[in-house]
């Protein structure tokens, strides 16, 4: 359990984290609009025995899964609740593709499928005209296709090791599943640090990999537009704060901490006409909003576009995001969840429901909001006939960053600048080193937003097939496509949906061929490896014709 002097003291709704009281829930319950709730125990309880156990249901975790079966293995994939394909599923149908032409394999198939899907402009993403249950169906129908099994509901709670090799997970319900491989393809690397891996939360220090972007950075975009003073009495110091910013004396930039990159919901509107009205949380509190109102009437004369550049929310048809420095992301309500234990997160998730549904409320109704941003909030609703289980609302968090492994080798900024070329890739990345804000802090009077960075990639590079095994000593069969070993830097660029599904591919490729060889992960014969991914059409280089 998370002591109560680790959580950041943010707004009202955070507060509640700091109890920490068991989540109450009964059998009854309906899964709802929650990360966490009870499920009968297996009856009897089951042992399942395959070559590879796939954990996490994200688009990495189904690619691992489909591919173990294409190259004639047995596989399982175990899931924490009820949905498969991860963000891609639950409202980011805007995918962060970066560079197109340097996905393949199964992703290239992926987006290949969605682009052709048809395009509702009421109920669809015009970035590739799908909407996130298509993406769920496409998702699902790989699987079938491929005949795996999907144990829907799963919990990890115990990772069995005999010397450095996994033998079973075991399931809060009593399941366990017996592979020869093990793939760790959640975004919070639950299986990873259950088998003992080591790991980093949060921004390294610049200095501890020569990189320029990491620890403590002032934001040069999605910052505040005008000048806005931080204290509920303006220029008095000794009225407090608003809620929502950090007080205390500033880090030198590029000093490391375990501050996590805000996370969010990626709603999906849709017009008011079609949809359901900006629900109002119980919670809803609206001094929470105190600071959002101070910055929207600074300038009664300001235009809010409501898209990145300007904010306050990045609001359309589709796929929904953050925008500017007080919008959809709950800066420093993520901190806690990487290494919370399931009932924690829970808590975490429920303050995120409150505080974004009680945005979108505000945003909407509050008289204390600019009319002309009020009426351009009631324009879009949430969508009938997406998230039926959970109103409309997506039934996942946007987990942007947790745990990261440390293995033999850590992809850096140098790597997404080209300065070093990986060795032995197993994809490529191409993204820009994208982090969204960590905290809100004072400077010189004002407040200013803190954490985000944007960092140019000029060109696709490739990632290094030793970022996703671990280090031999730690253990011998086990891959990790999502939290990768990486810098918080880098990561920002690699954390992309379709990446992650060319590395779970890639993973399950290696995980077959060392059970053929009878090896550890570690052991696996590069060139071998490369060989059959360039077959199934990944992209592995971008210094030939051929690659591009």
């Amino acid at each position: 359990m998370i002591s109560p002097s680790r959580l950041p003291v943010l707004t009202r709704v955070a507060l509640i984290l700091t109890a920490l009281i068991p989540v109450a829930l009964t059998a009854d319950d309906s899964p709802g609009l929650h990360y966490y709730y009870p499920v009968p125990a297996a009856n009897p309880p089951q042992t399942i025995k395959v070559d590879v156990c796939v954990y996490g249901g994200t688009p990495g975790g189904v690619a691992a899964a489909v591919q173990t079966r294409r190259l004639g293995k047995t596989s399982a994939l175990a899931v924490f609740r009820r949905n498969v394909g991860g963000l891609t599923a639950a409202g980011l149908t805007a995918m962060d593709l970066g560079t197109a032409t340097a996905i393949g394999g199964m992703a290239h198939e992926f987006i290949q499928s969605a682009a052709r899907s048809k395009f509702d402009p009421n109920n669809g993403s015009p970035e590739l005209g799908f909407r996130p249950s298509q993406a769920e169906e496409m998702f699902r129908a790989l699987l079938k296709k491929a005949e795996v099994p999907v144990y829907f509901e799963h919990r990890l709670i115990k990772v069995e090791k005999e010397g450095g090799r996994i033998t079973a997970l075991v399931f809060e319900n009593g399941n366990r599943i017996e592979a020869k491989m093990f793939v760790d393809a959640t975004y919070e690397g639950d299986l990873f640090a259950r088998a003992g891996v080591k790991y980093f939360v949060g921004r390294e220090d610049n200095s501890t990999y020569g990189e320029t972007l990491n620890g403590f950075q002032l934001a040069k975009t999605h910052q505040f537009r005008f000048r806005v003073d931080p204290y509920p009495t303006i220029r008095k110091p000794q009225s407090g704060l608003l809620p929502g910013i950090t007080a205390g004396p500033l880090p030198d930039a590029g000093t490391g901490d375990k501050q996590v990159q805000a996370y969010n919901f990626r709603m999906w509107a849709v017009l008011a006409d079609a949809g359901i009205p900006w629900p109002k949380p119980a919670g809803y509190h609206r001094e929470d909003y105190a600071l959002l109102e101070r910055y929207l009437n600074v300038d009664p004369a300001s235009e809010w576009k409501f898209t990145y550049g300007s904010g306050p929310v990045k609001l359309n048809v589709g796929d929904c995001n953050n925008a500017g420095p007080f919008s959809t992301d709950f800066v420093g309500g993520s901190n806690a969840w990487p290494e919370a234990d399931y009932a924690t997160r829970e808590k975490i998730f429920q303050a995120h429901v409150t505080y974004q549904q009680g945005l979108m409320w505000y945003l909407a109704n509050d008289e204390a909001v600019p009319e002309r941003v009020r009426k351009f909030t009631r324009k879009f609703g949430l969508p009938k006939a997406e998230f039926i289980e959970t109103g409309g609302w997506p039934h996942e968090l946007y987990v942007r960053e947790a745990r990261r492994m440390i293995s033999d080798y850590v992809m850096t900024e140098k790597n997404c600048r080209r300065e070093i070329i990986a060795e032995e890739s197993i994809g490529l990345a191409s993204y820009q080193m994208d982090s969204h804000h960590t905290s809100r802090v004072i400077v010189d009077g004002i407040v200013r937003a803190e954490g985000c960075i944007e960092g140019k990639v000029k060109l696709p590079y490739p990632v290094s097939y030793r970022s996703i095994i671990p280090r031999e000593s730690e253990c011998t069969n086990l891959f990790v496509p999502v939290c990768l070993s990486s810098t918080h830097v880098s990561y920002g660029s690699i954390r992309m949906e379709p990446v992650f599904m060319i590395f779970g591919q890639s993973a399950a490729t290696a995980a077959v061929q060392a059970i053929d060889a009878g090896v550890t992960v570690q052991k696996v014969d590069y060139q071998k490896l490369r060989g059959q991914l360039l077959k199934d059409g990944q992209v592995l280089d971008w210094n030939t014709p051929a690659s591009k």
